[in-house]
């Protein structure tokens, strides 16, 4: 299951049925859970946890030293969740002490070619990154999220769970819960109603996050008035709670 030409350090941790292809190099601090296959000429450093069944192809560079310029070679962690796929030439660095010291990246998300996750990035579970796609650092990407290709996401910027961006989309603000978004720099173009149809959403809670959009981007009002009509309508539907709750935390303004 490992070539004879992959170079693994003796401390890193496989489970007996990864596979490693040739010429890869596997460091220190290096565990890998079961099931995973290591593609040809990767590189992993650690300290790095990666799960189980996860698929990494050919040129990623996993668990590298992060490009913030404050980074002193401290110890700091990536941590790997279940069957994601990692496509040729994808680079997920590790995180900083100046934030939780780790990037966190869940399980069942596609990282298409040359894909970028910086330093203490949070990627959620079931993201789609198109290629060349790259988020900066201190990133969060919520569950379901799309993210099509060239998509360059601002540092500290928050994703919304089941937000889809739309080709070469420049994010400079948050994008709450549930939002279609498209170009330079990203406005609003209605709710994600596609998707949330093939991830079984009924009608009437697609139906009201619809309302919700209209409240939050055609009634001119301010955030703080269409989060009173928002919770509102939350009533009657939970799954405005969510969209709720992403502009609730929110630091850094949402997409107007």
């Amino acid at each position: 299951m490992i070539d004879s030409r992959a170079v693994i350090d003796p401390s890193a941790k496989l489970a007996s049925d990864v596979a490693v292809g040739p010429w890869s190099l596997i460091g220190p601090d290096v565990e890998i859970g079961a099931g995973t296959v290591v593609g040809p000429h990767v590189v992993i450093k650690g300290p790095t946890t990666i799960g189980k069944n996860n698929k990494i192809f050919q040129f990623a560079s996993v668990g590298e030293d992060c490009q913030d310029k404050k980074y002193a070679g401290e110890p700091t962690k990536l941590v790997i969740g279940d069957n994601n796929i990692i496509r040729e030439g994808v680079t997920i660095h590790r995180g900083t002490v100046q934030d939780a010291g780790v990037t966190q990246v869940g399980s069942d998300n596609l990282f298409m070619a040359y894909a970028h996750v910086a330093h203490d990035c949070i990627v959620g579970d079931h993201v789609i990154m198109a290629n060349n796609t790259a988020i900066a650092g201190h990133v969060h990407v919520g569950d379901w999220a799309v993210l099509g290709g060239f998509t360059a996401v601002h540092q500290f910027c928050h994703i919304g769970a089941h937000v889809m961006c739309g080709t070469s989309t420049v994010v400079l603000k948050d994008i709450p819960d549930y939002i279609m978004a498209n170009g330079n720099t990203a406005a609003p173009h209605g709710i994600n109603v596609e998707g949330l149809r093939r991830r079984g959403f009924s009608a009437d809670a697609i139906a009201n996050l619809r309302r919700a959009y209209k409240i939050i981007y055609r009634k001119k009002l301010t955030i703080a008035q269409a989060l009173v009509e928002l919770r509102e309508l939350a009533e009657s539907c939970p799954e405005v709670l969510s969209l709720i709750h992403s502009i609730e935390l929110s630091s850094r303004g949402i997409i107007r």
